[in-house]
């Protein structure tokens, strides 16, 4: 039972994270991209930003916890070398990235936004988009194929 309620909780929490993903890509984004002023833009970002960003911090550390938990319980470690660990492979690989994303968020967004004055605010918000859009589709990617080696 307890695995049961710890797969509960990871699922629940990957669909928290990546659906959060999912709407600040297709909604929050555009609504940036039609609000008038970079001030404002900016605001509208950085709140947004702040926090989603305090969601998934806590989100990753409880999907990262349970996902390790229940790899190691089901099928330790020697699945990631074989193909019917492909699914998993790619799902440490999207965790590891947004983990290493998160880390580095003050440092990438203290270089776009270090003066105010001279940041493109469009150009600074389409990079963090198609950023979004990576990040969104290496999460799709990852359950497609959590879904596809753990059904086969």
């Amino acid at each position: 039972m307890f695995p049961t309620i710890l797969l509960i909780i990871h699922v629940v929490g990957v669909i928290i994270w990546i659906g959060g993903v999912a709407f600040v890509t297709m909604v929050i984004f555009p609504m940036m991209y039609r609000t008038e002023g970079s001030l404002e833009k900016a605001l509208l970002f950085q709140g947004v930003e702040h926090r989603f960003s305090a969601i998934v911090r806590w989100l990753i550390a409880v999907v990262g916890g349970t996902g390790f938990y229940l790899l190691s319980a089901k099928h330790g470690l020697s699945i990631l070398s074989a193909q019917r660990g492909l699914g998993i492979v790619s799902m440490l690989f999207v965790w590891t990235f947004y983990t290493a994303v998160l880390l580095l968020e003050k440092k990438i967004f203290g270089k776009l936004f270090a003066d105010p004055e001279k940041t493109d605010m469009d150009r600074a918000l389409k990079m963090i988009n198609a950023m979004h859009w990576v990040l969104l589709t290496l999460s799709f990617t990852a359950v497609a194929g959590g879904i596809w080696f753990a059904h086969r």
